[in-house]
């Protein structure tokens, strides 16, 4: 680890240098960055048993090479399995019993001898846990594909839900963008109901403890009784329908959703995407839904949707010298490379530097002005610009990436990322909610009843305002000289502090999470001038303190969300101990003692040259100058699915350690690195 000077400042000093030196060689040679995003073994799983579903288990890849491919991704997903035979959601996690179940049959698929020792294992922590039955409704949709589960144990999806006018309460536009991109080909996949019968062998009839129980629609949406009832009613009358071939406008809706999904398909001109949503779970329901609709496998479209999800395989070599193959939930390059702009720009550092113009000019080239879904509850202004999260996904950019880039182009100087960056802001502003806040995809409102629908069990139906979220736009408007004067910002400030908790956090929703949350909603309102002696923000900076490890470290797992009495608990973790330092120090300067004590564990546990060569220390391989951290600290769906992201131990630290110069040594961190810029990485 780095050793420790008897001046903070000089050791901080060196921690960047170093710091700046991991990221910039993990720079792209066109300026962008794009780190391994990991989530959980679903990814592998859900995979296997689409091909299987597909019929496409022996059959060569979209690149040519052989199905041993599948192989590589089973090895992959036994290597997740945890000694007791589960798998989970997070590292540290309890059993996930849909991943679980799904893991144990495509392993079983794979030729695994389910009397094998981890497939016993498996299959006792499911019986353990309630038996298979207690999947979640999405894991149903593989099993009843694959003929383990009855169609009456899938929530109905009616496609006639693409032609509902818009005052309907179920209006697609009402729903979140991932929901619409993962419902829709649902709708035509629970419309055919393709089945393939497995033989008995390979089923999974030994993981039900209640068979009757199995192919009945899952009870795992938490709602009040009456509205369970009208669900399930709607329900019945849809599978009663469905044998009458639904509604006379069946055909049409069925031609309407395969047009919807194609135009968010497109790789072409302005609205191009690379997928359904450029996200994993649609791209796997595309493929079997279009397959449902008797397209073949060398459709161009077919073909491409392939290519586009086979790009998530991550090749490993595994420390035994095993291959493996794991697979990315999406790509994150939009969202890498705002961030570590934004990082560089906290040291002080400008478009003058060779990395932040690289980063600049690949940002501005990524700019968005086509017209998604988000158009469908805003009017459109001209003059407005926005920015998603994978390399191309046109149909969805989102606030908070438009955020981080147009403050990070803004702090970087020149007037051409000036322009770019207010275009943002002017997308930005015209996506508040009317509660103040904004939410991540589109401009809306908060429907509880949403949240009741027999598939809502994802845990993220809807897209309503969130903290963290409306926090971060703020800390965007402060850089553009907005104060608590403006009428939207200062709508804004009273949203977050409506929302915060009782003890002085706030809920993350797109980060682990009340560390995450109380970063995100305090940072922007102190930015525009609200008052740091207000009761409201002394009472955030007393909570983490609260929450503050002995060694000055800040840690929290994923559990809180399911345990609120656990929040602000878990193992230390770089980019949590960076986001407290940043909260603390803007509530209480650089020279709080909280806030010198994290920049020291930082400083302290930073890789150095030993450190980063040691697999047992440095697991991952990250260069001298970042972090090892093993913690899932991303969010996708809370209570559902969380994600690592591979470059929050570096980047976020860079931003916290850059903060801390710049305010206790007058502003001499970026004066200091400037001379370290070197060229943007080649390799």
């Amino acid at each position: 680890m780095i050793p420790t000077s008897t001046d903070p400042h000089s050791a901080a000093r060196g921690s960047l240098r170093q710091a700046l030196r991991a990221l910039r060689h993990l720079q792209k040679p066109d300026g962008h960055w794009c780190a391994v995003l990991e989530g959980d073994s679903i990814l592998e799983s859900e995979y296997l048993l689409m091909k299987f579903i597909l019929g496409q288990e022996r059959e060569p890849m979209a690149d040519g090479r052989g199905p041993e491919v599948l192989d590589l991704i089973a090895e992959g997903l036994r290597r997740q399995q945890r000694p007791d035979g589960s798998w989970g959601q997070y590292p540290g996690s309890g059993i996930d019993v849909s991943a679980t179940v799904k893991g144990y049959l495509a392993l079983k698929l794979m030729g695994d001898d389910p009397e094998a020792e981890h497939m016993r294992r498996a299959r006792e922590q499911v019986r353990s846990k309630g038996g298979a039955e207690q999947c979640n409704s999405f894991t149903n949709f593989y099993l009843a594909c694959l003929g383990q589960v009855s169609w009456n144990a899938v929530p109905s999806i009616p496609p006639e839900v693409v032609l509902l006018p818009r005052w309907f309460y179920f209006h697609l536009s009402k729903l979140s963008a991932w929901t619409r991109t993962m419902i829709l080909p649902l709708s035509i996949v629970t419309t055919r109901r393709p089945t393939r019968t497995l033989p008995p062998e390979l089923g999974i009839d030994e993981l039900y403890l209640d068979q009757q129980e199995r192919n009945r629609l899952s009870d795992t949406v938490d709602s009040p009784r009456h509205w369970r009832f009208f669900f399930r009613t709607v329900d019945r009358v849809l599978k009663w329908l469905h044998p009458l071939g639904g509604t006379p406008l069946r055909s049409t809706s069925m031609r309407k959703v395969i047009d919807w999904m194609l135009a968010r398909a497109s790789q072409d001109g302005e609205s191009a995407t690379e997928g359904l949503g450029a996200i994993f779970p649609p791209m796997v329901y595309l493929q079997v839904a279009l397959k449902a609709m008797g397209w073949k496998r060398d459709h161009p479209v077919l073909q491409r949707a392939e290519r586009d999800l086979d790009a998530f395989f991550l090749d490993r070599v595994e420390d035994d010298g095993t291959s493996t193959i794991r697979i990315q939930p999406c790509f994150s390059p939009v969202w890498d490379t705002g961030i570590a702009l934004y990082a560089l720009t906290s040291c002080g550092l400008d478009h003058a530097d060779p990395s932040v113009e690289a980063a600049a000019n690949w940002l501005r080239e990524r700019e968005c002005t086509f017209k998604g879904d988000w158009s469908d509850n805003v009017t459109p202004r001209p003059g407005i610009g926005s920015w998603y999260f994978e390399y191309r996904n046109a149909w969805y950019p989102d606030v908070d990436d438009t955020a981080m880039v147009a403050m990070a182009l803004h702090r970087s100087g020149g007037r051409e990322n000036a322009e770019a960056a207010c275009r943002g802001v002017r997308w930005l502003l015209s996506m508040q909610n009317d509660d103040g806040g904004w939410a991540a995809f589109d401009r809306t409102t908060h429907r509880q009843v949403l949240e009741y629908i027999p598939f809502a069990d994802h845990n993220a139906m809807q897209d309503p305002s969130c903290s963290d979220i409306t926090g971060r736009v703020l800390e965007c408007l402060s850089w553009h000289g907005f104060t608590t004067d403006d009428e939207q910002a200062s709508r804004a400030i009273e949203y977050i502090r409506r929302t915060q908790e009782p003890d002085g956090s706030w809920i993350g929703r797109w980060g682990v999470n009340y560390i995450y949350g109380t970063w995100q909603a305090l940072v922007g309102p102190i930015n525009l001038g609200v008052d740091t002696s207000e009761d409201w923000v002394q009472s955030a900076a007393d909570w983490l303190r609260s929450v503050q490890q002995e060694d000055g470290s800040f840690g929290e797992s994923p559990d809180s969300y399911l345990d609120p009495g656990t929040k602000g608990i878990g193992p230390s973790t770089a980019s949590q101990t960076a986001w407290a330092a940043m909260t603390m120090q803007a509530v209480h300067g650089p020279r709080d003692e909280s806030v010198q004590r994290a920049i020291n564990w930082l400083v302290e546990t930073q890789l150095d040259e030993d450190a980063a060569s040691d697999p047992v220390r440095n697991p991952d391989g990250d260069p001298a100058g970042s972090w090892n951290e093993p913690w899932f600290t991303g969010t996708g769906f809370p209570k559902v699915f969380y994600l690592r992201y591979h470059l929050y131990r570096l980047y976020f630290p860079i931003m916290a350690i850059g903060r801390f110069l710049s305010e206790t040594a007058g502003g001499e961190s970026g004066d200091s690195m400037s001379g370290d810029a070197g060229p943007v990485a080649t390799s």
